[in-house]
């Protein structure tokens, strides 16, 4: 995790004129294991599982090589979904900064090619928290993605229904100091 200093640097030439840095972060670092995982690791044991049965069925059997050479893919696959994916997460995770500012969410993200993602507040009009009990959680902007696909979609792919902040620290201050400045946009709901 980078220190404040060096996230405001980061994020300094994001900045247009009059825009000030309210907020800046990056994911949660390193491994750990998400909510969604309970159906993930199941279901990844069981397709390495079945991906190394065959692989060694075909070389017991002394079965042709394009069987031999079929089930590779697969094995490969499963050594990715078993254990691969959580060390492709954290090293996306480790590429991502979070900021906010008086007018926008930023998102900068990628592994080779940095891409920015910019959400004018004012614009914004669904944004979710999801907070754990250790103070982590995530910001979501826009719809919300279904309970059984978790909020980071699956690891690697960078697929997101809606852009989030996804596993920072102090989500409820993070999340109250948005809320406060898109209120200064506009503090009184009636009034357009």
């Amino acid at each position: 995790m980078q220190s404040q200093e060096d996230l405001k640097n980061h994020f300094s030439p994001q900045l247009g004129t009059g825009e000030r840095l309210l907020w800046a972060g990056q994911p949660r670092q390193g491994l750990f294991l998400r909510a969604t995982d309970w159906l993930q690791i199941p279901f990844s044991l069981l397709w390495g599982g079945f991906a190394c049965f065959w692989e060694w069925s075909a070389f017991q059997t002394d079965a042709p090589l394009f069987f031999r050479l079929w089930g590779v893919p697969f094995v490969l696959i499963g050594i990715y979904l078993v254990a691969g994916r959580f060390f492709v997460d954290a090293r996306l995770r480790s590429k991502t900064y979070y900021a906010l500012t008086s007018e926008r969410a930023i998102i900068l993200s990628g592994w080779l090619i940095t891409r920015t993602t910019s959400l004018q507040l004012r614009a914004m009009s669904d944004v979710s928290l999801i907070e754990s009990p250790g103070g982590f959680g995530t910001i979501t902007f826009g719809a919300t993605t279904p309970w059984w696909t978790g909020s980071p979609g699956w690891p690697g792919s960078r697929y997101r229904i809606s852009p989030a902040f996804d596993s920072i620290a102090e989500v409820r201050y993070v999340y109250d100091t948005l809320r406060r400045a898109q209120q200064s946009w506009n503090p009184d709901p009636t009034r357009k």
